[in-house]
């Protein structure tokens, strides 16, 4: 469950995405945090107290006929574009530049969100983002989220559900790490 309020002090103006959601009657919470430069959505989860896998980060990507289109993926979770591209019947999906990103959606990126862009994007959801009970997703501005029941993704924005997550990579340990652990684990050996 997600219970963070905008922080005290912190007044939140209206932004697209915003406006978006009320002119469609969506409740929301809005959700204020320090943004940090690359901080992504671990950042935005530690600093609000919430799991990083119901902040759901929005990513702007082009097909292989370069038309730009959102991917809405769990936070804690990489999109797989070869299978992205095999759900939506392109050859290839690509992320866009972040010049076409901000052309195609209105938005900087660090604070894109999937409602009231620039132009209209066909937009794609992780279906497992769907069984949450509720989400954070960026409300169209950095270090700002909105809570939202996850429904609203597809009944209101029309977001086609997609099976394209990878479990995020862990950093893998340089040789000499490795063989430092090993000597490590022999030398507390019994």
């Amino acid at each position: 469950m997600i219970l963070t309020v905008a922080k005290k002090g912190k007044h939140v103006s209206a932004t697209p995405a915003t406006e978006w959601l009320r002119a469609r009657g969506v409740p929301f919470s809005e959700h204020v945090y320090d943004y940090v430069e690359r901080g992504g959505t671990a950042e935005s989860a530690r600093q609000l107290g919430v799991d990083e896998h119901a902040v759901v980060k929005t990513l702007v990507m082009r097909d292989d006929q370069g038309e730009p289109l959102i991917v809405l993926m769990h936070g804690d979770r990489q999109v797989s574009t070869k299978n992205l591209a095999r759900e939506v019947g392109a050859k290839s999906i690509e992320p866009c530049t972040p010049d076409d990103a901000q052309r195609a959606s209105g938005y900087l990126v660090g604070g894109t969100s999937p409602f009231g862009t620039r132009k209209a994007l066909r937009v794609f959801v992780e279906a497992s983002v769907l069984g949450l009970p509720r989400i954070l997703i960026n409300g169209g501005r950095r270090g700002y989220l909105v809570g939202i029941a996850p429904c609203v993704l597809v009944d209101a924005l029309g977001a086609r559900p997609v099976h394209c997550a990878l479990k995020a990579r862990v950093p893998r340990l340089s040789a000499s790490c490795r063989r430092a652990r090993r000597r490590r684990a022999r030398a507390l050996s019994p």
